[in-house]
């Protein structure tokens, strides 16, 4: 990308933000130039919307960000989601029965957007998530859901959703963030791609003018879908193997290091 992208997509978790949690001041200062530019930033995350206020904070972003891989549009200025695109409960239930007769000792969990978090007494969480609803997953998933959790404690997250893939076909949308045996799984069609492409269209931006920054397979339709894609040197290998420039690693500010050749 020879001129500087009019819209700048990055990760959160293993890109932007860095192993401690926090957004290096290298970080922060370039994210302010993008938007003084009058380029626009958007953060697109596999993160729920409850888990945005930090990064929020840290960066100074009150714009819009896509959280769920996709399912959510949310504002960070009003804390209001503002687009959804849910898993219908006949859809889930679906799933549901589906993995638990071709991956044995699967268990669920679903994220319910501002709604909170909710899980079937097998599954164990990695995670405070607040209050949480413990039931059935039937019963979690009969208003629809942002996004349904699979976790196994025997599959590696890239053999889970090996087999979830061929279990469930183009149904729906199977990916993972991270390497602990954590499926999540989108309504059909639904993506990073989908969240950040119905924002660049609204704005009269082209996917050409895009550059986007990931490490892991759910960043992969995003990446894909903009002009320019950037993997972060700690990323998973189909993530490397996928963009045009790999930089350094979130704790090395890449992702400052590539947007300070335009910023």
């Amino acid at each position: 990308m020879r001129v500087p992208p009019r819209l700048v997509a990055s990760d959160l978790d293993g890109t932007l933000v860095r192993s401690d949690l926090t957004v290096s001041a290298r970080t922060r200062d370039v994210l302010a130039r993008v938007e003084e530019s009058g380029a626009l930033f958007v953060m697109v995350t596999g993160r729920p919307p409850r888990w945005m206020a930090p990064v929020a904070e840290q960066t100074g972003h009150r714009g819009l960000a896509v959280c769920a891989n996709g399912a959510l549009v949310y504002d960070l200025h009003t804390e209001q989601v503002v687009r959804s695109s849910l898993i219908s409960a006949d859809a889930a239930g679906e799933v549901v029965a589906a993995l638990r007769r071709d991956v044995p000792g699967i268990a669920f969990a679903v994220e319910k957007g501002l709604d909170g978090f909710g899980r079937e007494p097998s599954y164990v969480p990695r995670w405070d998530n607040g209050e949480v609803a413990v039931a059935p997953v039937e019963e979690l998933v009969a208003a629809g859901v942002v996004k349904l959790l699979a976790r196994h404690e025997e599959l590696g997250a890239d053999e889970l959703l090996a087999r979830a893939r061929a279990s469930l076909g183009a149904s729906v949308e199977c990916t993972h963030s991270s390497s602990d045996g954590l499926l999540e799984i989108s309504a059909g069609g639904v993506s990073k791609a989908s969240g950040l492409a119905s924002l660049a269209a609204e704005w009269g931006v082209d996917a050409s003018e895009v550059v986007a920054f990931g490490d892991m397979p759910n960043d992969l339709p995003m990446l894909a879908w903009a002009g320019h894609a950037v993997g972060m040197a700690n990323a998973h290998p189909e993530v490397l193997a996928a963009v045009d420039e790999v930089t350094a690693t979130n704790d090395e500010d890449g992702v400052a290091q590539v947007l300070e050749r335009w910023f």
